[in-house]
């Protein structure tokens, strides 16, 4: 289970002989329990924003004037509670400061991480197997870095990428088959990355067979609605 860790500093303790942060981050980053994580500004650097009355109300500043603020996050992943109290307890400022452990709010499967880049990536497929230009350009944020080296030709960008597709799509008689053979996802709560395989079959028009396969590294970003890829790099397989 996933947990936030709201470091919490005191601007009137002395954190002179505070222990150096650098060996927990190591540590729990080896055994994977931390995710992500960083320092954030001094307070006086917060802008503080609310609405009322259909009014934008802007506060430099904290929203709450204490000596106690949040210097930083980390996420944790770990078993239970007791574990994440323990990985807090052994933070440098929690000598110094508190820190707040917080669960993450249970998520069904709809809004699993890597299943929805999973369900995009077969979204992409059903897309090339009907052929549909505009279906797989909607897999793509509009400022995607889309890098692609195939038979010796280099085509960058997402408006190359489109005429590619084009053209790829109006020289087969038939659908295009996208067979991914070995997928590997990374993901955390923001960003994500995969590796594969991607082989492309198809008949042309011409009567030849279209049967190439890449190796292809993309990224993904989430939207706030859903993750889309926001980069994308591949290379034919010689020899595949």
């Amino acid at each position: 289970m996933k947990y936030m860790l709201l470091v919490c500093g005191d601007d009137t303790a002395d954190a002179s002989g505070m222990a150096p942060v650098e060996p927990w981050v190591e540590e729990l980053g080896e055994r994977g329990a931390r995710l992500h994580g960083h320092r954030l500004a001094l307070p006086a650097e917060a802008v503080t924003v609310r609405v009322r009355g259909g009014e934008v109300l802007r506060t430099d500043g904290p929203f709450a004037e204490t000596k106690e603020y949040v210097a930083g996050f980390d996420v944790l992943e770990c078993d239970s509670l007791e574990e994440a109290v323990e990985a807090a307890a052994a933070h440098p400022v929690a000598a110094i400061g508190a820190m707040e452990v917080r669960p993450f709010w249970p998520m069904g499967d709809e809004d699993d991480a890597e299943g929805a880049i999973r369900a995009l990536d077969t979204e992409l497929t059903a897309a090339f197997h009907a052929r549909d230009l505009d279906r797989a350009l909607a897999c793509y944020t509009p400022d995607a870095a889309v890098f692609h080296l195939a038979h010796g030709e280099e085509r960058q960008g997402l408006a190359a990428h489109r005429e590619a597709l084009r053209e790829l799509f109006a020289s087969v008689a038939g659908p295009v088959t996208r067979e991914v053979l070995d997928l590997r996802v990374q993901v955390d709560e923001s960003v994500g990355f995969a590796h594969a395989l991607v082989r492309l079959t198809a008949a042309r028009t011409d009567g030849t067979a279209l049967d190439e396969t890449l190796r292809v590294t993309t990224g993904y970003r989430d939207t706030g609605l859903r993750r889309l890829i926001t980069h994308e790099h591949a290379v034919s397989v010689k020899g595949a």
